[in-house]
Parts: C-alpha cells; sequence; structure tokens
C-alpha cells in the first residue's frame, strides 16, 4: 500500500504541474484530433545522413487522408515534401547508392499502382513499372540493380472481358488471385512488366532478400487470404527463383523470414509455442539455412515481439510490447534475457533498423506527442528528436496525464491498465468515467498519444476521466495472460474490467453512478458482455463488436484465432456449440437495460454487420433505448472523415444525456457552417 501511495503522489504532482503549465493552452475539438497528421515507413539512408518518411493528413473536401513522401536530414534540419500526387505515394525506399527513391503510387492512366523512381535531388518520378497489377511490398537488390517485389496475377482477357460485360459472378473466398514474386531491371529503358519469379497455386506473402542479394526468405501460403495464413509455411529459394526449400512444416501462422549476415540461419516470428502450438505472444524463431529443427528464441520472456532484424554480427535487435509500453531490445542467439535499449512512458512506431548506418530510426508516440521520429545508435543511448512535426501538440492544447495503475482481478491475479485524468481534475472529487476495451484481443492499450476512435483528449476536456484495462487475453503479459481465454473466452476479461473499475471507485477517483462502456472489435466484443453482465452502466457505444459466435464464425474472414477459444468448430462432429453459446452475449441480451448504441461499417468483413443487426433487433425487441449506425464503403476500420466525426459525436452525445443528463452540441466538419450559410443566402435572395 505504501508502493502505491508513492506511486499515487508521483502521479498527482505531475498532474499538478500539467495543470499548471497549461493555463495559456486549449482543450483538442474533435476535428482537431482527427487533423493530427501521422508519420509512418522512415528509412535511414545508406550513409545515415538522411531520412526518408510518409506524412499522412487529412483533406475534408476530399473527405479522406492523402499520404506523401517526405525528407528530412538527420541533424533535424533540411525538411523537404518529395512527392505531391492526387492519390499520394507510399512505401519510400533508398537506393542502395542512396542517389535514387524508389515508392508505390497509382498516377495518370495507371490502371494499378506501380513503382517509381526518382533523383534523391529531387524532380519528376518515373514509373519503372508498367505490371499488369497491383505491385505490393518490394526491395532494391543490394547491387542496386534489381527491384524485386511481389503482385498477385493479372487478371486474364476473358475475365476483362467478363468485367466489362457485368457478367460478374463470382465463386466466394475463391475470387482471389495468386501473389508471386518478380523482379525488375533499375536500368532499363522505360517501364517494364517484370521477371516472374514464382509461380505455382500459392502465394507469397512476404520476402526478405539476403544480405548478399544471393537468395531470398520467404513465406507461401495457400492463397492470399488472411483466414490461410496458418497453412503457410517458411521457403528459402536462390534470387533468380531457383532451388526453392520448405524449412518449417507446421500449422500455425509465421512471418517476417530472413537469413542472417553469414547465411547460416532463418529467423522468422510466430504466435505459438516452441512446439508450434497456436495462439501465444509473438516470439523469435530460428532454423537452420539447410534445413533442420527449429529452435525459439527468449522463451522465458513474457513480452509480444512485433518485429525483429538482424544486427551485423548475428544478434538480433527487436521491438516488443511490454504491456503498456513498447520498447527495442537487442539479444544474441544465446541469451536468457536481452537488453532493452530504450525505456520510458511511450509507444515505439514505424521501427527501421538500418545496418550500413548502423542506426535505429523509430517513432516515439507519448501523451504529447503523435510519434516524431528519432534516431538510436544500434547498440543504445539517448534517442535524438529529428522531426518537430508534433510540437505543436503540447505547445497548444491541454492534453490529459496519463497513469499506469494497477490491481487485484477477480482471481488475485494482477491486472494493468491506464487511467486518463479529467483535465480539471481535483484530489477527493470523483469524476464520471468512460471505460474503453482495446481490440484484438490480442493486444493492449499503450502511453502514446492515441488515435481519433478513442479520443480521451476530448472526452477529459469534457470532464471525464478515461480507463483502458488490459484485461485477461491481452498481450505483453505473458503466455498465461494470453491464453486465458483459449477454451473459454469470457473467464477473466469482464471480471478484470469490472474489478479495475471498482478499484478507481475505492480510490475515490471516480463516480460509480456516472459510469459508460465503449469498444470497437474485441473492445465491441467487450461491450457486449460487459452490458448482458452488470447494469452499473448508463450508456454504451458498442463497434463492430460480435453478440453470436456461431454466426460470427461462419461469416468472419479470421476463424483461426477463434477456434482455439471455443475448442473446435461450429461444425465439426461433436462440435462445442454449448462453449460458443454459453460465451455469445445474445445468449444473455435478455438482461441488457443499459442503453447502447451500435456502430459498424457497411463493408466489415471481419466482424460483419449482421453482428450489429443481431445485437440491434435483439436490444430493440427488448425495450433497450438503441440505435443501430451504419456506416456505407467502410470496412472494419473507418476512414471517410465525415464518418469519424459522426462517430465521436453520436457517441459523445449519447454518453452525456444518459450518463449526465446534459445536452451535447455536435461538431461540425470545416466548412460546413459556411456551406449551411451560403444555401440559406440563395434560399433567401429574390
Amino acid at each position: 500500500m505504501l508502493r502505491f501511495r508513492l506511486l499515487f503522489a508521483l502521479s498527482f504532482g505531475l498532474l499538478a504541474a500539467a495543470l499548471a503549465s497549461g493555463q495559456d493552452k486549449r482543450p483538442m475539438t474533435i476535428v482537431e484530433l482527427i487533423d493530427v497528421p501521422s508519420l509512418g515507413s522512415p528509412r535511414l539512408s545508406p550513409d545515415g545522413s538522411q531520412i526518408l518518411f510518409t506524412r499522412t493528413d487529412t483533406d475534408w473536401k476530399k473527405n479522406g487522408r492523402t499520404t506523401h513522401i517526405h525528407r528530412i536530414d538527420a541533424d533535424g534540419s533540411g525538411a523537404v515534401q518529395l512527392t505531391n500526387g492526387e492519390d499520394g505515394e507510399s512505401s519510400p525506399r533508398w537506393s542502395p547508392d542512396g542517389t535514387r527513391v524508389a515508392f508505390l503510387a497509382k498516377r495518370g492512366e495507371d490502371e494499378h499502382t506501380q513503382i517509381y523512381v526518382m533523383r534523391n535531388r529531387g524532380g519528376e518520378a518515373s514509373p519503372l513499372t508498367a505490371h499488369d497489377s497491383s505491385v505490393g511490398s518490394f526491395q532494391f537488390s543490394p547491387d542496386g540493380e534489381h527491384i524485386f517485389f511481389v503482385a498477385p496475377d493479372p487478371k486474364s482477357a476473358e475475365e476483362k472481358k467478363k468485367d466489362r460485360l457485368q457478367d460478374d459472378v463470382f465463386a466466394f473466398d475463391e475470387d482471389y488471385k495468386q501473389r508471386h514474386l518478380f523482379r525488375v531491371a533499375t536500368g532499363g529503358d522505360g517501364p517494364q512488366k517484370g521477371e516472374r519469379l514464382t509461380e505455382g497455386d500459392y502465394s507469397v506473402i512476404g520476402f526478405r532478400l539476403s544480405d548478399d542479394g544471393m537468395r531470398i526468405a520467404h513465406h507461401r501460403s495457400i492463397s492470399p487470404l488472411v483466414d490461410n495464413r496458418d497453412e503457410g509455411e517458411v521457403w528459402l529459394m536462390d534470387a533468380d527463383g531457383g532451388n526453392a526449400m520448405q524449412l518449417t512444416d507446421n500449422t500455425v501462422s509465421e512471418f517476417g523470414a530472413q537469413l542472417s549476415p553469414d547465411g547460416a540461419h532463418v529467423m522468422f516470428l510466430s504466435d505459438s509455442s516452441a512446439d508450434f502450438e497456436t495462439y501465444f505472444n509473438d516470439n523469435i524463431f530460428v532454423l537452420p539455412a539447410a534445413g533442420g529443427a527449429h529452435r525459439v528464441l527468449y522463451e522465458d520472456m513474457p513480452h509480444e515481439v512485433n518485429g525483429a532484424r538482424w544486427a551485423p554480427d548475428g544478434s538480433i535487435y527487436f521491438t516488443a510490447n511490454t504491456g503498456v509500453r513498447t520498447e527495442l531490445f537487442h539479444g544474441a542467439l544465446d541469451d536468457d534475457a536481452p537488453r532493452a535499449l530504450t525505456a520510458g512512458d511511450h509507444s515505439l512506431t514505424g521501427w527501421n533498423f538500418s545496418p550500413a548506418a548502423g542506426k535505429h530510426v523509430f517513432g516515439i508516440s507519448n501523451r504529447e506527442n503523435n510519434g516524431d521520429l528519432h534516431l538510436l545508435p544500434a547498440d543504445g543511448g539517448d534517442p535524438m528528436k529529428v522531426t518537430s512535426v508534433f510540437d505543436y501538440l503540447a505547445e497548444t492544447f491541454e492534453l490529459p496525464v496519463q497513469e499506469a495503475i494497477r490491481w487485484k482481478g477477480d482471481d488475485g491475479a494482477e491486472v494493468e491498465g491506464l487511467l486518463y485524468y479529467p483535465l480539471d481534475y481535483q484530489e477527493g472529487q470523483r469524476y464520471p468515467v468512460v471505460v474503453q476495451t482495446h481490440g484484438g484481443p490480442a493486444a493492449s492499450d499503450k502511453f502514446g498519444f492515441g488515435r481519433w476512435s478513442s479520443y480521451v483528449q476530448v472526452l477529459t476536456a469534457r470532464g471525464w476521466a478515461v480507463f483502458k484495462p488490459n484485461y485477461r487475453g491481452s498481450t505483453g503479459y505473458g503466455d498465461e495472460v494470453l491464453r486465458d481465454m483459449v477454451g473459454h473466452y469470457y473467464r477473466q476479461s469482464h471480471l478484470d474490467v469490472m474489478t479495475g473499475v471498482d478499484h478507481l471507485i475505492e480510490l475515490g477517483i471516480v463516480d460509480g453512478d456516472r459510469m459508460a462502456k465503449m469498444g470497437w472489435s474485441g473492445g465491441g466484443h467487450m461491450t457486449n458482455k460487459i452490458i448482458t453482465h452488470t447494469d452499473r452502466f448508463k450508456a454504451a457505444a458498442s463497434g463492430a463488436g460480435a453478440v453470436n459466435w456461431i454466426s460470427m464464425y461462419g461469416t468472419s474472414d479470421v476463424r483461426i484465432y477463434r477456434t482455439p477459444w471455443f475448442g473446435g468448430t461450429p461444425w465439426q462432429e461433436d462440435a462445442p456449440i454449448d462453449t460458443y453459446w454459453g460465451h455469445s452475449p445474445l445468449k444473455d441480451i435478455y438482461k441488457v437495460t443499459t442503453p447502447t448504441i451500435v456502430l459498424v461499417g457497411e463493408n466489415d468483413v471481419r466482424v460483419p454487420p449482421e453482428q450489429s443487426v443481431e445485437l440491434y433487433r435483439a436490444l430493440k425487441s427488448n425495450g433497450v433505448d438503441t440505435h443501430l449506425y451504419i456506416a456505407p464503403r467502410e470496412p472494419h476500420g473507418w476512414r471517410e472523415l465525415r464518418h469519424e466525426l459522426f462517430k465521436v459525436n453520436v457517441e459523445i452525445d449519447w454518453f452525456e444525456r444518459h450518463v449526465r443528463g446534459i445536452e451535447y452540441e455536435w461538431e461540425t466538419a470545416p466548412g460546413d457552417d459556411e456551406e449551411d450559410m451560403e444555401a440559406t443566402d440563395d434560399e433567401e435572395s429574390p
């Protein structure tokens, strides 16, 4: 208890300092939060002097976001936007000599996304490929003479004819094209289609050239469908496509395969155990390049590995989710405990390691910054901030204090989460709370600036606390925590949420009579469960959540991660139907009294809209105050700016009315007020 009091005193001291320093600042609006740009795909030049990266910004006239490629000197000077195509660009890559920049774009008369190349000093980019289908991931050969890329097989002339005639009936889950590996010479005259390196009834899911450019480690699966990833394996072949050899044979998903600098080992990641049992925290595996037994590295490490790269000396750099943080680590093949190179209340984004420059580049996201890029020497030290894109956030806005908190679950186990304090927080006063549960559920909420979809900056400005529990089933806390859902989805997970809420009430921070619940995807699943478990929440918002696990299993595009939860499929002999139905919120929906709104994308294939319809119709039939909002054209994650603004507005309105009993004035999109005035003027003119 003394330990907690000391931590709380420290947190409150930080909170008081933050409030005092924010006297000349103001809260963020919803639009300002949606408008926060994002940086991605940082790549350090071979000589370490410059960084390429993407910047994505909103465009309200286009009702979406556009991404362009930027370059900055490693000392933070000389920032310049390199591209400005109408539809944007992505995936910038340096040529090995640093004189050219390659990227993906669809420009002019392009029917498909192609590789473009431009001089680093600037000027017009030229198309390198004229492929018959859209180019995906790509990589320069070490000598710079070729670019290797993955692309789907093109449509045949007959298929194109049928498309034109709308004679386009398709076979469900068979209407895909296999993806294969190609290469194109960088010194050719004009755009080229590329030379095919792989062919057959399989898809190349990911690849990486060896350091000497002689071999390619890659993954082959029976199709490009996400649900078939567990049927893929790790392969190694020559750079011309010859001498292909399968290295693994299992029933788990693998990714990130790459050959060691000495050519002796292949490393890959998998969310499995050492025995290739599925549904574990992602970890690093290594096997001989000549074939043989695999082994898992850092087996006792509780963290979830997000990405890994070989170091020139054969050791390994990797980023890992440690619960409420992301850190960079360094370890050798025989290490029991790899060494952390970073530390802080932050998340690392877009990490990339440059062996040639001997440096790491990544974004650091924290409560005041959405991921400005930093450089770090290969073996650690103090990260050096390079970009200043997000300096305006701390300078302009009052931003909530974030605190990691821990409590005891219903079974006595320790659980962790994040608490966001209201901007006007005063010790001893209780506040309404919005409880937000993360998706996945194999994920975790971490320190960082956050996304528009959880809008903690707006809620805390309105006097709400926000609580994000990393309930049982979350990653970064070890396999026992993650696998608590195996065989029984809702065992401790929903109880962790409620014991966390009770902990905040006991601390005197939260008003237990003024609480709202929300979440998206896996967070929506949890919301649907919570409202059947308790009536303590005065309002709820369920976003793209499952309510019926039997119908969900059959209609979603992903099943491989759900089969372990329920101990089999619902259509096998002796199917565990009782487990599926027993863990379906629909089973207990008759208990719900909480006013609940439901939101989903019209084109969501991950959690199909039918789940939201089942939930809505059950609530409506039982007399629960509810509405179902379906966003046209949207997939699982909403992308159109006006839809995003609607989501935030309608949820805040719902919470304010049902929890605090106050009216909420909806925020409008930029330019809407002027358009309304112009329309009124037109109506009143003679």
